[in-house]
């Protein structure tokens, strides 16, 4: 049988990963395993790195790019994207519900959907391919932000369809799972950047990212619920058979929709999901009642701001008083000293509620919050609670405003407070809370994700004074090992060998492991880009470092103050001596390629080698 000609293979294989997609992201069905996946996409890229000619903008392999964009342009949606009129009850969803039977008396059914929280965006096809992607705006204009959109798996870049309408406009929803939410945040809270406040702030940021790079690795997610086609080519009849049409299209539709007969039927749709959204793996606010006819939605139009036949009937904010019992102060993996105000336990939006952050020293002056007072504590679409308010006619008698300790509680040395920070912090690099919170940081699955070594036992490593930095990881021993409390002859070995597999990560997981104050996974990717090795980044100057696309110039005071701490590069040279990675692929392959028979003659110092 003679080989397949590269164009066809590319057509079979591009349909096969498409297909893929659509079962997994949409369908939440996969059709085939990771691994046979990863397969085919591999032997793709390796037939279009061939013949690049025929690499195509829907192609599963251009779904990122790697050209950061300069700026966001302006763009004019087609259809304009209306703002929804809101409703808190059930009196207000009525009163909507006559507004419009004023101007008709047509009979009517209505759809519920699940009010997403998230960023609405407005999708371009021609002729079922996706040609641009912009953000709501202000419903007439949005920005192009196409490139990000691109790295939203669920977001076919053709359409599920032989025979495509000449352009279609898709609305929908980009939202961050909740899982994803906090996996991003407490990344962020390692590498000292400030955390997003919610899911909605982390999409919308996440989706005018100028480097698609970062929008990828955020890992968006997106519900359409919306098409029109100007030109022709779909005749549907109303909103149920749009959202069926959206998902043989390829899109991911909520699968809660629901078709009701009366505004009875509306309510207890409404009450089952306020009751159950807790149970998502996404956060909804609300929900999206809209009038299931379009000849009827046609007929009813628009008032200046919204649309008469739609309207988002809201969930009510979830407040709720406790008393706080004590207030305790945890000291982080850079030294940050937070106060914490440890609450009677309490039900708060489908979780029990027994800690919420106080912030710091002027958070705790401004509530006035002390132990003993009942607090009113908000989880409205938050993932960690908060301390809205004191309620002091309850406060009992004696109480004493808080302040925080002058001395670290960890180690007892005293704690500096910093002229441009908010927070105060314990700088002793001994500390054992930073030394715990380092250890644990680097064995993260982001750095140097050494299996099996978790906060249990990276506590009694340095309780018993086995390890006092990260390089002290590489010389334990089985002996040591298997002396430790609950830790077998496998399970040491199984440490060891995790120990020994992470020096061969990459260089820039070893540059976020080192947990230098506000470089995190990104920063790091970045970094390990521009200084492709550990030697490289510790000579440059601030002013080089600043000038890396991305990294700006507190980033860059903070990279080259590190690197000029004597313990730290003592640090960085046992790591070296020990064989972790401290030099990129593309160092690597600059020696074999471009540098190759040449000398090359260094002048100057270095701050961790000697000539």
């Amino acid at each position: 049988m003679p080989p397949t000609p590269p164009h066809q293979r590319i057509a079979e294989l591009r349909s096969l990963l498409q297909k893929a997609s659509y079962a997994y992201y949409s369908l939440d069905a996969p059709i085939m395993e990771d691994s046979v996946y990863d397969g085919l996409y591999r032997e793709l890229e390796a037939l279009e790195a061939a013949q690049p000619d025929l690499i195509t903008p829907d192609s599963p392999t251009q779904r990122v790019g790697d050209t950061p964009a300069e700026q966001f342009v302006s763009v004019r949606h087609r259809v304009p994207l209306y703002s929804l009129e809101n409703a808190f009850n059930l009196e207000e969803l009525r009163a909507w519900d006559e507004r419009w039977r004023r101007i008709t008396d047509e009979p009517a059914q209505y759809v519920c959907e699940l009010k997403i929280d998230g960023s609405a965006i407005a999708l371009t096809y021609k002729n079922g391919v996706l040609v641009r992607g912009a953000t709501r705006g202000d419903g007439v204009t949005g920005e192009d932000i196409t490139q990000n959109i691109r790295t939203i798996r669920a977001i076919p870049l053709r359409l599920n369809v032989n025979d495509p309408p000449p352009v279609l406009e898709v609305r929908g929803e980009a939202f961050l799972p909740l899982d994803v939410f906090e996996q991003i945040n407490a990344e962020r809270q390692e590498s000292g950047e400030p955390l997003f406040a919610n899911p909605r702030n982390a999409a919308a940021g996440t989706l005018r990212q100028l480097d698609p790079r970062v929008a990828a690795r955020r890992r968006l997610d997106f519900f359409a619920y919306s098409l029109q086609a100007p030109e022709g080519g779909l005749l549907l009849p109303c909103q149920e058979a749009a959202l069926n049409t959206l998902q043989d299209l390829g899109f991911r539709v909520n699968p809660n929709r629901r078709t009701c007969p009366t505004l009875e039927a509306v309510m207890t749709y409404y009450d089952t999901w306020d009751s159950q959204r807790h149970d998502l793996g996404y956060l909804t606010d609300g929900v999206v009642v809209k009038l299931n006819d379009f000849r009827l939605q046609e007929e009813l139009g628009f008032t200046q701001k919204f649309p008469r036949w739609a309207i988002a009937l809201k969930y009510p904010a979830e407040e709720a008083p406790t008393v706080v019992e004590r207030i305790s102060v945890n000291v982080g993996r850079t030294g940050a000293v937070t106060p914490l105000a440890e609450l009677r336990p309490l039900q708060l939006a489908g979780t029990t509620v027994a800690r919420a952050t106080l912030h710091n020293q002027d958070h705790i002056n401004e509530l006035d919050v002390r132990v003993g007072d009942t607090v009113v504590v908000r989880k409205a679409g938050e993932i960690i609670p908060e301390v809205v308010r004191v309620l002091p006619e309850l406060r009992p008698q004696g109480t004493e405003p808080f302040v925080l300790p002058s001395h670290c509680p960890e180690c007892g040395q005293p704690v500096v407070d910093l002229e441009d920070e908010a927070v105060v912090r314990c700088i002793n690099a001994s500390c054992p809370a930073i030394v715990k919170g380092a250890l644990v940081h680097w064995a993260g699955r982001g750095a140097l994700d050494i299996e099996g070594l978790g906060e249990r036992w990276v506590e009694q490593f340095v309780d018993l004074g086995l390890v006092q930095t990260v390089a002290d990881l590489y010389d334990l021993t089985l002996d040591q090992l298997v002396a430790l409390e609950r830790m077998g002859q496998k399970s040491a070995q199984n440490l060891l060998a995790a120990i020994e597999r992470s020096k061969a990560q990459p260089w820039d997981q070893v540059l976020y492991g080192l947990g230098i104050r506000h470089v995190g996974s990104v920063n790091a990717q970045t970094l390990a880009r521009a200084f492709p090795s550990v030697e490289l980044l510790a000579g440059a100057e601030v002013e080089a470092i600043a000038q890396v696309y991305g990294i700006g110039p507190e980033i860059a005071q903070s990279v080259h103050q590190w690197f000029r701490i004597e313990a730290n590069q003592a640090l960085v040279n046992r790591l070296q001596d020990a064989g972790v990675t401290l030099i990129g692929t593309q160092s690597i392959a600059s020696t074999e390629g471009v540098l190759k028979g040449k000398t090359v003659v260094i002048t100057g110092t270095l701050p961790t080698l000697s000539r």
